[in-house]
This record gives structure tokens, C-alpha cells and sequence, in this order.
């Protein structure tokens, strides 16, 4: 049978074992549990297929105001102490989980791991997720929280102006709304750190038909997640889908980092293309055979860890250039 009428024959061996594993497990499908059930067992098993949780030298829990007085939490990591990250540059990070589920200890690893290999601190924003919460709360939120950081970089005790934003899945969506919205208002970003982000406002492309069961997110997730979130009329709101911004012209770079068995990589590759067109920078990379939500399995999908080492060295770079 050719890949092309079998999908499952592109993933790479150990990426079939664990989406075997993990229907052996037997759990529940997420769309049959209600979003505080669905957020409990993402919770508890966020880290089995993640790394060791790498040590940090500054760990620190943050409180950031949004628009409506509500009082946001989020965590700063830094891989040195508070006396020397007067030279530390900044990435502002959101989590996945479809709006509705996954946190900053879901995540937790992953930030370590961008602030190590990409030598900056990282805070990562707890931003607030539906049905609680629907759109544009989240999206205000990851926005209220960037600019409230911008502000407080120095008394954070962090390098002045040297910001960058990211997000893998819903959090890139927050991420690459978060550039635009900081291209308009004249702030300066270094990078967007975009991780297999949602850019559409339908999920109508070839790959949403080819991986729609059987690859970690399928279809019917997707729409569960988007129920909670968002009403029908609002989904052709720049805002969910950010390729429909009215212009992309003179955004911070990016570095977009896709899965290849992933329903959401042909708009990632889409959004690649229409920031290019923009004379947007952009270093794209597809990691072959893996499905989406893979960097937050380090410790069976060695792709993880290129994938890591990837956007530490995109930080890095980003960072090392003169915005």
C-alpha cells in the first residue's frame, strides 16, 4: 500500500507505538468528557511521554493584571539566577489545548527546555480557556499579558527590549495574534516561535481530511475544542484565524516548526507562505512521520528534541540580531 493511501505508513515506528500505546490505554476520547474531565486527564498525563523536567536557576510565579481586572497567573523560567539576567532576553509563551485544556505544568517541560537551549527566560502566560471563557477572552488575554510584560521586562530584572512571543497549537494561534497586534502598536519583537499554530478559520484543507482520526487530534476533537471556544459567526475573525489579518507586512520573523501527520500542517505550511509573501522572514521546518502535540514527547520521539533544539537555536538567533 502507498503512503498516499495509507497515512499511517508515513509515522516513524516509535511515533506508531506510542499512538498504539495510547489506544491500548484505552482512555476515554476527549469530545465524550466534559472540559473539566478533558483538562484532569491532560493534566495527569501531560508528562509520561514527556522529558525529565530540566533544572532552572530562576523559577518564579508571576501575577499580570488583564483589561477586565482579572488577575492572570504565569511563571518565569531562567537558566540563571535573578542577579544575572540583567542580559537574559525574553519569550512571552502560550500552551496548547485548543483553548479549553493544558496549562503552564502541562507545559512546564517544554519552557524549561526553550529557556535552556535557547538561553532566555521564558514566561509562560496562563491565559484563560473556555467554555469558562470564550472568545476573544484568551486572546486578550495572551495580548494584556505581552504588552504588561514589555512594561516590566527591567523591573523584572530582564533585558529591555528584547521580546519574542510563541505557542504551540491554540497558544501559536495566541502567539501569531499577539505579533500582529504588536506590529500595530509599534512593538518590537525579535521572533514569532510558532509550533503546528491553528491560522484558519475552517478546517477544510487536505490535511484536516487526511489525518482526521487516528493521529492524536482528530477531527472530532478539533470541533469540541472550537464548540467551547468560539461562535460560528466569529470564526472569520483575524483574531481565531490570524490568516485572514487584512495584511501581514512588517511582522516580527518567524520560525514555524510543523508535524508532518498533523491536520493543522497545511495551513501552518499556508501561513509560512503568506508571511513570505509578505517579505516576512520565516525559517520553516517539518518534522517527518510525527503527529501533532509531538514536542511534548522528548522522551520517546527523539523529534521532540531536534524540534527543541531547533527553535533554542531560532531564539538564540533571533535574539543575537539587532531588531
Amino acid at each position: 500500500m502507498s503512503s498516499h493511501h495509507n497515512p499511517h505508513s508515513r509515522l516513524t515506528e516509535a511515533m506508531r507505538l506510542v499512538l498504539r500505546n495510547i489506544e491500548r490505554a484505552g482512555r476515554p476520547p476527549m469530545y465524550l468528557l466534559n472540559a473539566q474531565q478533558a483538562r484532569m486527564f491532560y493534566e495527569m498525563s501531560a508528562s509520561i511521554l514527556d522529558l525529565p523536567e530540566p533544572n532552572m536557576a530562576r523559577v518564579e510565579e508571576l501575577q499580570i493584571p488583564a483589561r477586565d481586572g482579572h488577575w492572570l497567573k504565569a511563571k518565569l523560567f531562567a537558566p540563571t539566577l535573578k542577579s544575572d539576567t540583567a542580559t537574559l532576553p525574553t519569550l512571552v509563551y502560550f500552551h496548547g489545548g485548543g483553548f479549553t485544556i493544558g496549562s503552564i505544568q502541562t507545559h512546564n517541560v517544554l519552557c524549561r527546555e526553550l529557556a535552556r537551549l535557547g538561553h532566555c527566560a521564558v514566561i509562560s502566560v496562563d491565559y484563560r480557556l473556555a467554555p469558562e471563557y470564550r472568545f476573544p477572552v484568551a486572546t486578550n488575554d495572551a495580548w494584556d499579558a505581552l504588552q504588561w510584560i514589555h512594561k516590566s521586562l527591567s523591573s523584572l530584572g530582564l533585558r529591555d527590549n528584547a521580546l519574542a512571543v510563541g505557542g504551540d497549537s491554540a497558544g501559536g494561534t495566541l502567539a501569531a495574534v499577539c505579533a500582529i497586534h504588536a506590529r500595530d502598536a509599534g512593538l518590537r519583537l525579535a521572533l514569532q516561535l510558532l509550533i503546528y499554530p491553528g491560522t484558519a478559520a475552517r478546517q477544510d484543507t487536505s490535511s484536516h481530511l487526511t489525518y482526521d482520526s487516528g493521529f492524536m487530534l482528530d477531527r472530532a476533537t478539533v470541533d469540541w475544542f472550537f464548540q467551547h471556544y468560539i461562535d460560528a459567526q466569529d470564526r472569520d475573525d483575524w483574531r481565531f484565524a490570524p490568516m485572514l489579518a487584512e495584511n501581514h507586512e512588517g511582522l516580527a520573523p518567524a520560525w514555524i516548526g510543523l508535524a508532518e501527520c498533523d491536520p493543522l500542517v497545511d495551513e501552518g505550511v499556508a501561513y509560512a507562505d503568506l508571511l513570505r509573501m509578505a517579505g516576512v522572514g520565516v525559517d520553516l521546518e517539518i518534522y517527518r512521520g510525527v503527529v501533532h502535540g509531538f514536542v511534548n514527547m522528548g522522551r520517546v520521539i527523539p523529534e521532540a528534541r531536534h524540534a527543541h533544539q531547533d527553535a533554542g537555536l531560532a531564539l538564540k538567533k533571533a535574539f543575537s540580531t539587532p531588531v
